[in-house]
């Protein structure tokens, strides 16, 4: 029997998983804060991603582990929440250690998030997996620990992939949501200087992504990104075209910092430079469905204007 287990699956990139592999798995296990329950075939455990609380059991004869846990970094970066945001990623990693070890069959494949912003800012360098620089600030230390916290208990049964997502983009959550929301209102111009590069990837090829990823049973380190990074600059003016926006006011940095000082979040989200490239993805053979921004857009704002496709969730997302 194929069983896939999502820890902390209820989320945007949970969701996204859940609508490409519902039918690939005769089993699936999401692990969740929320309650015991079954919904279909979709079987939600509670877990509290710190302690082995019999959660752990669902593991036995998994076929594949997808680890999301980690607190938004959808936030202000206050020391509480920095904390927060390190601590939730290495100790739901630490615990599922813990429990993959104690299996007697357990899961063959487990695949566990990471960010692409574990990459030095880059005007000049496309990062890759091999030659990518690690830089040193506080997104790119938790990103290392992270990696760190996985890679360094050996799981002899299990084989390990850690996943570099970048900017997931999708209908239903995701920075998407509020770029089109900007845009729509006017404010879709640039963002900061508008040179720095966003590596982006639609929520359809990261599911189809992570599928291949198993069925080729890749281990280490696998950047989840599209094929080419894009300027901020035209980044903003394809979203303006494609959401029927004829002009943009941009948003300087500094006006940028204060925003996101009201809405709780930090500009850094948004003026990073993360040039970025799927070399592992590509060498192996994978190809996109949604390469290309424009396609991308396309699919992301068709109906736009039908409120039944428009379930507003979260637009909180997990990645740097």
């Amino acid at each position: 029997m194929n069983k896939l287990i999502i820890a902390a699956g209820t989320g945007f990139l949970g969701q996204s998983l859940l609508d490409h592999f519902k039918d690939k798995f005769d089993k699936i296990v999401i692990l969740t804060r929320g309650k015991n329950r079954t919904e279909g075939s979709i079987k939600y455990v509670n877990w509290n991603a710190k302690t082995l609380t019999g959660w752990e059991t669902e593991l036995e004869n998994a076929t594949v582990l997808v680890n999301l846990a980690g607190k938004s970094v959808d936030c202000r970066y206050t020391k509480e929440n920095k904390k927060e945001i390190l601590l939730s990623r290495i100790e739901s990693t630490k615990i599922l250690n813990k429990a993959v070890l104690k299996c007697l069959n357990p899961p063959k494949h487990w695949l566990n998030s990471s960010t692409s912003t574990i990459y030095r800012f880059s005007l000049d360098k496309e990062m890759d997996e091999v030659n990518g620089e690690i830089g040193n600030d506080f997104s790119m230390n938790v990103a290392q620990s992270w990696e760190k916290a996985f890679f360094k208990t050996e799981t002899p049964k299990t084989i390990k992939t850690t996943l570099r997502t970048s900017i997931v983009l999708g209908k239903n959550g995701g920075a998407f949501i509020p770029l089109k929301t900007l845009t729509k209102l006017g404010f879709g111009g640039k963002q900061g200087k508008g040179n720095q590069f966003i590596s982006w990837i639609h929520e359809v090829d990261f599911a189809r992504a992570i599928d291949f990823i198993i069925e080729k049973e890749m281990t280490g380190v696998v950047n989840i990104v599209s094929p080419k990074p894009i300027l901020n600059f035209n980044f903003m003016k394809k979203l303006r075209k494609a959401v029927g926006f004829p002009f943009g006011i941009p948003i300087n940095t500094f006006l940028l910092k204060i925003g996101s000082f009201f809405i709780r979040t930090e500009a850094e989200l948004v003026l990073k430079s993360r040039n970025v490239i799927p070399k592992r993805l590509l060498e192996n053979g994978f190809q996109f469905k949604f390469g290309n921004i424009d396609a991308a857009f396309q699919n992301l704002l068709k109906n736009d204007n039908n409120p039944s496709h428009n379930k507003n969730k979260s637009h909180k997302t997990n990645r740097f």
